[in-house]
């Protein structure tokens, strides 16, 4: 039987706690992976302290990669012992919003949405967060979750690729779809933010600006290829962003922090006829605040990204392509890996601001 970080109830790093579990068998159209790495995301440490609502007991963890372990009845997009990513995003391919391409809006419930696969030792149901439930040495999801990666690219690496990468990179090629030539200004350089700078440097923008208040972190912005960037704390984001895009604003700006503020302050940053992008998701509840009328009169755009709008079957291929093309960058993420027993230890080097991505491996 696996082991898993469960949270029986919100709270601080102790509220995590290494348990035995019972997984179930794969059903029709599931698979079985054991994991291999998993990606630590700075909304895990939301849903553990209860500011985002969670159902308990639970176990957290959205990106991951490992290998098949066993299939379920009619799988037929892989086979035990093939390396994959296992994503959230959960899709029948049949539904209204699935046969547009538009995977992440899928509106079928699964079986796996009715009853978890996970059990305590004595039987009692255990959500799967995120319809993942990564943080754990093997899981249960829908093949649609999956996507296969060649066996010669790192599985830690790989891992990121599985809600970062696809979240930041994808807001910027897939949702905004920026055009050559663009000014970009990037809100948070984390995890999904460098990914959208990232996504931006390929996309051909011109410039690409990155406002963060940390200086490690903007630092490793210009080495994903930002062309500037802003520490907020210690210079004017208008005012800076203004200079540098001949006073007229961004073409795009996106907001790739979960922050009232940044959203707020992501509109004063956009030229006439600019798109506000917001990727980052707030806690519950949180509602912005802006002239309506200004935003109008002046034609901008407000646009709403979801795990960067991807198509698991064609954008992965073509991220991996990037990735042995030396275009993305995977390895250059990763801050720290630790052993899951010491998860505690990575969350909190995490919510320190400065780690890029730390990485749980087996």
């Amino acid at each position: 039987m696996p082991n898993a970080i469960r949270i029986h109830e919100t709270g601080g790093p102790d509220a995590m706690r290494w348990e035995a579990i019972d997984l179930s068998n794969p059903g029709p159209g599931e698979v079985r992976v054991r994991h291999t790495a998993i990606g630590l995301n700075f909304i895990d440490t939301y849903h553990r302290s209860g500011l985002y609502s969670i159902e308990l007991p639970t176990i957290l963890g959205q990106e991951a990669a490992g290998v098949v372990e066993t299939v379920g009845q009619g799988v037929t997009t892989v086979q035990p012992g093939d390396h994959v990513l296992v994503t959230l995003i959960r899709s029948c391919g049949t539904c209204h919003y699935c046969s547009q391409g538009d995977q992440v809006r899928c509106e079928t419930t699964f079986p796996l949405d009715e009853e978890s696969p996970l059990r305590t030792l004595d039987g009692k149901p255990i959500t799967q967060g995120l319809r993942t439930g990564a943080f754990a040495e093997s899981v249960v999801v829908d093949a649609s979750q999956l996507a296969p990666i060649p066996k010669d690219v790192p599985l830690d690496s790989a891992s990121i690729l599985s809600c970062g990468v696809i979240t930041g990179f994808g807001a910027v090629i897939n949702s905004a779809q920026i055009t050559s030539g663009s000014s970009v200004v990037v809100i948070g350089t984390g995890g999904v933010g460098l990914n959208s700078v990232q996504g931006a440097a390929v996309a051909g923008a011109e410039s690409i600006i990155a406002l963060d208040l940390s200086d490690t972190k903007l630092e490793a912005a210009r080495k994903f290829g930002a062309t500037h960037t802003v520490n907020v704390g210690q210079e004017n984001a208008r005012k800076s962003v203004k200079s540098l895009t001949a006073g007229r604003g961004a073409d795009y700006v996106f907001v790739t922090v979960g922050a009232k503020s940044a959203i707020e302050q992501g509109f004063k940053l956009l030229r006439k006829g600019g798109t506000l992008v917001i990727v980052g998701m707030t806690a519950d509840g949180v509602k912005i605040e802006f002239d309506s009328c200004a935003f109008a009169s002046v034609e901008q755009r407000l646009l709403g990204s979801k795990m960067g709008s991807t198509r698991l079957t064609t954008d992965i291929p073509w991220y991996i392509s990037l990735y042995q093309q030396d275009r993305l960058k995977l390895d250059e993420l990763i801050s720290g890996r630790y052993p899951l027993e010491q998860i505690n230890e990575a969350i909190a080097d995490v919510s320190k601001g400065d780690a890029l991505r730390n990485v749980i491996v087996f």
